[in-house]
């Protein structure tokens, strides 16, 4: 890892602007980035589920738990891990380019493992061969907002960006749905959309190698510096991780179970289930869509980036409480319009703010994905944690009223901690 040190980004920009990034990329980085997510997230949020329920329906909350936790470990292990290979890569290709796309051949090949293997074991295999190739693009796709994306322009690409996350969502529970009657198709159909558009992004991009010479040789001592921020080099980084790390367990504890809630509580099925999804995501998405437009602009507009993550993350909590209340199907879809309005300001903000206090651009990508273990770290966490906690005063392991109440507690303790942040207003 380089020892070069630099500002942060927003320090940079209030002295020299940079011009505005082309609209293309953009455009290309907006469909990478929903082509990726929707690879990845439709098994996490629909499929995966409804695979696990058929393949084992007497222990499909433990055998989810298991499988999503394996793949959710490594593709905390991965992202940092590709994103600094990237910043290292000399090909004349560029330095991000192959492990775009690359990334996603070895998604796909392991979502082909999961739609076609026959029990947990393939499942988990396959699973954790997919997180690692999607990491290894996201970890790619997330540095390319500090490599090409102006300071000026952040907080609007950030919500465009996370925006594209939740419409990823909508698309691959509607995909589910049609679909439901194909495992393979189920899988496959999302993913060969990811690798197309991850493809269009890597014939737009303008990329360049890293210098060669100017990263120290990468050893064991620096596999292990992958995964570390120094907190009292670089606090408010750190303080970014943490509030990050505190929202995503809350949003988690929905994404993870919500399945499991429509089945157990709202009388939904397996066969059906994909359905609900679909009409909670849609719900979800128009409040996303208002929430992500109104905090990326008008965040931009202000340059102010932690007022509008604390009010996020409130939102998002009282969402949760709704939610762990809900003893109809409607009110829950109530809850998942103010959870998409919470939702939608916090993707628009924090990644921007994020960029804005990076310790180091030329590491970006590495940086980048230690930041994306705050997000990632809770898909593997949440499963192993949401396994007693549902068993209390439960005789069926249902008790999904406490693991939305405990969600809402850890997200305004998140949202609070971002005032930490020091280097951005």
């Amino acid at each position: 890892m380089t020892t070069l040190q630099s500002r942060p980004a927003s320090e940079t920009a209030d002295k020299t602007q940079q011009p505005d990034a082309p609209t293309r990329l953009i455009v290309a980085m907006a469909l990478a980035q929903l082509g990726a997510y929707l690879t990845i997230l439709t098994p996490v949020v629909v499929t995966m589920s409804i695979r696990v329920a058929q393949i084992a329906p007497d222990d499909k909350a433990a055998a989810l738990g298991t499988v999503l936790s394996v793949g959710a470990i490594l593709a905390l292990i991965g992202n940092p891990f590709f994103g600094a290979m990237s910043d290292r890569t000399t090909s004349r290709f560029g330095r991000r380019r192959p492990w775009l796309i690359g990334g996603m051949v070895v998604g796909f090949a392991g979502l082909l493992v999961v739609a076609t293997g026959g029990g947990v074991p393939a499942l988990t295999a396959g699973w954790a061969l997919a997180q690692l190739g999607v990491n290894a693009t996201l970890s790619t796709l997330t540095a390319l907002l500090a490599d090409q994306i102006p300071s000026q322009q952040r907080g609007k690409v950030s919500g465009i960006l996370g925006l594209m996350t939740s419409v990823a969502i909508l698309v691959g529970s509607a995909l589910a749905a049609a679909l439901a009657g194909s495992a393979v198709l189920m899988f496959l159909v999302p993913a060969a959309i990811g690798v197309a558009t991850v493809a269009l992004l890597v014939v737009v991009l303008k990329d360049r190698p890293a210098e060669k010479g100017h990263f120290s040789s990468y050893g064991m001592k620096e596999f292990f510096r992958t995964f570390y921020i120094n907190p009292r080099r670089h606090p408010d980084f750190a303080w970014n991780i943490v509030s990050r790390f505190l929202i995503w367990m809350g949003l988690a504890s929905v994404t993870t179970y919500q399945s499991y809630l429509l089945i157990d509580r709202f009388g939904y099925t397996t066969d059906d289930v994909a359905t609900g999804i679909l009409i909670a995501t849609l719900i979800t998405t128009v409040g996303l869509v208002a929430g992500s437009t109104f905090g990326g602009v008008l965040s931009d507009r202000t340059g102010m980036r932690k007022p509008f993550v604390l009010g996020a993350g409130i939102v998002i909590a009282a969402a949760l409480v709704i939610i762990a209340l809900a003893n109809s199907f409607p009110v829950f879809l109530v809850a998942c319009a103010i959870f998409g309005v919470g939702e939608g300001v916090y993707l628009a903000v924090d990644l921007a703010l994020a960029t804005d206090v990076l310790p180091n651009p030329d590491d970006a990508a590495k940086d980048m994905g230690v930041l994306n273990i705050a997000n990632a770290l809770p898909q593997s966490l949440v499963p192993i944690l949401a396994a007693p906690i549902l068993a209390i005063g439960s005789s069926d392991d249902s008790n999904y009223g406490l693991l939305f109440l405990l969600g809402a507690v850890v997200a305004v303790v998140g949202s609070v901690l971002v005032r930490m942040v020091r280097g951005a207003r």
